[in-house]
C-alpha cells in the first residue's frame, strides 16, 4: 500500500512538473486570443498583448516539435508564420578572413549564424552573427561593388595539395577497413581528412555574392558556383515580390528565431566526405562524356551558350562550355565534352545569354557579366551512367528545355592504352615510330598544337583545364592521323580548347606514357626522397635514362608549360595546375600494376596521383637542361624540330 502511495505521489509530481506549466501557458494563450479580439488596435496595450501571444505560441510550438518534427515555421511578431525557405553553409568574408557560416533564408528575413560548440550534455545552438529583413536587403550596384575590397585568393597549388592529401587519406581509410584495422586508427585518419576537407571547402570558393542592408553595412559571401549564386539571388528576389515590411527584432525575438534554426534546418552537416555515412555512394571516378544537343523555350532571339559543372570535394567546378549560338531561339550545339570526375555525384547545366557590352563589367573579377537564362541539376546515378551506351535526357530550367546525352567511362577503364593497329597515323603509335617516320625528335602534332596555343591561347582562362568540344578534338585527331594537307588551316579556325584537348589526348593515347612504364617505379621512389641532393641526382639520372624522342619531347613540353604559367595572372594556370593536368597523363602506372594493387575506383584515382603530379612539378620548378640548350647540341639534333 505504501508503495502504491509513493508511485501515485511521484506521478502527481511529474504531472505537476511537466504538464501543469504547459497547461497554464495553453490557457493563457486562449485568454490572450480573446483579449486581442476585444482590444482596439490603437490601444497602448495592444502591442504588448501581441508580443505575449507570440512568445506563448513559440513556446508551445517548441514543445510540439518533439511530437511533430516536420515543423518548418516559427511565429512572427504579427502572429503570422515565418517559414524557412532555404538554408546552407556559405563562406563569409569577415574582417578580411574567411568564416564558414550557416545562412537561413526565411520568408521575411535573412539570418547568418554560427554553430556554437556544445558543452558536454548540452544541445547544440546557433549564435546569430547578423540578420537583414528582406524589406531592407538590396543587391549592390556595380559602382558600389567597385569600392569593395578585393578578395585574397588562396594559391591553386595549395588547394591541389589538399585534394591530393584527401585522396591519399581516403585510400588509407579503405585499406584499414579492408584489413579490419583498429577503429582508433580509422577515426584518426577520418579526423585528418575532415581537417583537410574543411580547409578546402573554406578556401576554394572565389565567386563573390554581395548583399547590402539599406540601413547598415554590406556583407560578402564567396561561392564556388555561379549556379549557387543564382539560386540564392532568385530565392531572395522571389520573396521580395511580396508586401514586406521592415522591422527590428528584440533580443528575445532574435533568441527565439535563432533557437528555431537548429530545429528547422534542412542542411545538417558541412558538405564534406567525412560527414557521410559509410554506406553512402562515394561518387563516380573516371570520365563523363556529355553531348549538349539543343535547347528550346526561349521567348526572344539571343546569343546563347551552356556551361557544365560537376561537384568535386564538396563544391562545384565549371568543366566545359559550348560555343555561342548567335541570334536564335532554338540553339543546336551538338557538342561533346569529356569531363573528369573526382567522386562526383551531380551534373549541373547552366544556360547563358552572351553579353558583348563592354560597359557591363563585373568589378569583382573584371569580366563581362553574362545573364543566366536557366539552370538545372541531375544526380549521376551509377546504375544509369555506368553503361557503354549513351543515355539521352532533357533537363528543364525556367521554362527552357535542354536536351543532352551522356555516358561514363570508369577510371580503371581509362587506364587502358590501346595501341593503334595502323602504324601510319600518330595517335596510339609509339613516339619513336612517329619521330623516326617524320625525321624529327618532337612529333609534328606536339609542335603544331603548342605553337597554336602559344599564338592565341596562352592567355585563355583555364587553358588545358577547360574541356574542348569532343567532336572538334576527334576531327583534329583524324586530320593528324591522315597527315591532311589542310591541318594548318583547320588549326587556325579551331577553338583553342579543342587544340589543347587534342594535345592532351595524344599523350594519353600513347601505347605507354611519355616517361615510360619501365621507369615508373623509379620515378615514384625518386620523388619520395627527402634529401634534396639525393633527389636531384636521382631525378636527373632518370631523365637521362629516357629514350631520346621521349626526353626531347618532354623538355619541349616543359618549356611550353613554363611559358603558359608565366601568364598565370591572366589565364589562372599555375605550374601546379598544369602539373595536375599533365602529370597523371605523362606518368602513369601500367595496367597490370594498377590491377594488382588497386581495389576500388577511389583507390585508382588517388593511388600515386600526388606523386605523379609532384614529378612533373619538380621538373617545372627545377628545370634540367633547357630545350633551347638541348637544341643547340648536335648530339641530339640531326634535323630541325
Amino acid at each position: 500500500m505504501e508503495i502504491l502511495l509513493i508511485i501515485r505521489f511521484c506521478c502527481n509530481c511529474t504531472y505537476a512538473l511537466l504538464y501543469k506549466p504547459i497547461d497554464r501557458v495553453t490557457r493563457s494563450t486562449l485568454v490572450l486570443h480573446d483579449l486581442l479580439k476585444h482590444t482596439p488596435v490603437d490601444h497602448p496595450d495592444y502591442p504588448l498583448l501581441q508580443d505575449a501571444l507570440r512568445i506563448s505560441q513559440n513556446f508551445l510550438s517548441s514543445i510540439n516539435e518533439d511530437i511533430d518534427p516536420r515543423r518548418t515555421a516559427v511565429t512572427t511578431p504579427k502572429g503570422e508564420t515565418r517559414q524557412l525557405v532555404k538554408d546552407g553553409f556559405l563562406v563569409e568574408m569577415s574582417e578580411s578572413s574567411r568564416k564558414l557560416r550557416h545562412v537561413f533564408l526565411f520568408t521575411d528575413v535573412l539570418l547568418c549564424a554560427k554553430l556554437k560548440k556544445a558543452s558536454a550534455g548540452k544541445h547544440q545552438q546557433y549564435d546569430c552573427k547578423w540578420y537583414i529583413p528582406l524589406a531592407d536587403l538590396v543587391f549592390p550596384s556595380p559602382e558600389e561593388s567597385e569600392a569593395s575590397p578585393q578578395v585574397h585568393l588562396f594559391p591553386d597549388h595549395e588547394l591541389e595539395d589538399m585534394k591530393m592529401k584527401i585522396s591519399a587519406l581516403k585510400s588509407e581509410i579503405q585499406k584499414e577497413k579492408a584489413n579490419k584495422g583498429q577503429s582508433r586508427a580509422i577515426e584518426r585518419l577520418k579526423k585528418k581528412m575532415f581537417e583537410n576537407e574543411f580547409l578546402l571547402l573554406l578556401n576554394s570558393p572565389t565567386i563573390p555574392f554581395r548583399i547590402h542592408n539599406r540601413n547598415g553595412k554590406s556583407y560578402l559571401f564567396l561561392l564556388s558556383s555561379d549556379y549557387e549564386r543564382s539560386e540564392w539571388r532568385e530565392a531572395i528576389q522571389k520573396l521580395q515580390k511580396k508586401d514586406l515590411q521592415a522591422f527590428v527584432l528584440s533580443s528575445v525575438e532574435l533568441q527565439v528565431l535563432t533557437g528555431s534554426c537548429f530545429k528547422l534546418r534542412t542542411v545538417h552537416n558541412i558538405p564534406v566526405t567525412s560527414n557521410k555515412d559509410d554506406d553512402e555512394s562515394p561518387g563516380l571516378y573516371g570520365f563523363l562524356h556529355v553531348i549538349v544537343h539543343s535547347a528550346k523555350g526561349f521567348k526572344q532571339s539571343a546569343n546563347l551558350y551552356c556551361t557544365l559543372e560537376v561537384d568535386s570535394f564538396g563544391y562545384f567546378v565549371s568543366k566545359a562550355k559550348t560555343r555561342v549560338f548567335r541570334d536564335t531561339t532554338e540553339p543546336k550545339w551538338d557538342e561533346e565534352f569529356e569531363i573528369e570526375l573526382e567522386g562526383s555525384q551531380s551534373l549541373r547545366i547552366l544556360c547563358y545569354e552572351k553579353c558583348y557590352d563592354k560597359t557591363k563589367v563585373n568589378k569583382d573579377n573584371n569580366e563581362i557579366v553574362d545573364k543566366i537564362m536557366g539552370k538545372g541539376q541531375i544526380q549521376l546515378d551509377p546504375q544509369t551512367v555506368e553503361t557503354k551506351n549513351w543515355h539521352t535526357d532533357v533537363i528543364e530550367m525556367n521554362g527552357i528545355k535542354v536536351e543532352f546525352s551522356m555516358k561514363f567511362t570508369s577510371r580503371d577503364m581509362s587506364l587502358k592504352r590501346t595501341p593503334s593497329k595502323k602504324q601510319t597515323g600518330v595517335f596510339g603509335v609509339k613516339i619513336s615510330v612517329v619521330t623516326k617516320r617524320e625525321r624529327s625528335k618532337v612529333p609534328y602534332i606536339v609542335r603544331q598544337c603548342v605553337e597554336e596555343v602559344e599564338k592565341r591561347g596562352i592567355e585563355e582562362v583555364g587553358i588545358y583545364r577547360i574541356s574542348g568540344v569532343a567532336t572538334d578534338i576527334q576531327a583534329l585527331k583524324a586530320v593528324f592521323d591522315a597527315n591532311n594537307k589542310d591541318i594548318l588551316l583547320m588549326l587556325s579556325d579551331m577553338d583553342i580548347n579543342a587544340i589543347a584537348g587534342t594535345l592532351k589526348l595524344y599523350f594519353r593515347e600513347l601505347p605507354e606514357p611519355l616517361l615510360t612504364d619501365r621507369l615508373y617505379p623509379a620515378f615514384m621512389e625518386g620523388i619520395a626522397l627527402s634529401d634534396p641532393a639525393a633527389k636531384e641526382n636521382c631525378m636527373m639520372h632518370l631523365l637521362r635514362s629516357l629514350p631520346d624522342p621521349n626526353l626531347i619531347t618532354f623538355l619541349f613540353l616543359l618549356e611550353h608549360l613554363k611559358r603558359v604559367a608565366e601568364k598565370e595572372p591572366i589565364n589562372k594556370m599555375s605550374l601546379h595546375n598544369l602539373a595536375t593536368v599533365f602529370g597523371p597523363t605523362l606518368l602513369r602506372p601500367s595496367e597490370v600494376e594498377s590491377k594488382a594493387h588497386l581495389t576500388s575506383a577511389a583507390d585508382i584515382w588517388s593511388h600515386d596521383v600526388m606523386a605523379q603530379v609532384q614529378v612533373l612539378l619538380y621538373y617545372l620548378q627545377h628545370p634540367p637542361i633547357s630545350f633551347a640548350e638541348l637544341k643547340r647540341n648536335t648530339l641530339y639534333f640531326s634535323t630541325d624540330v
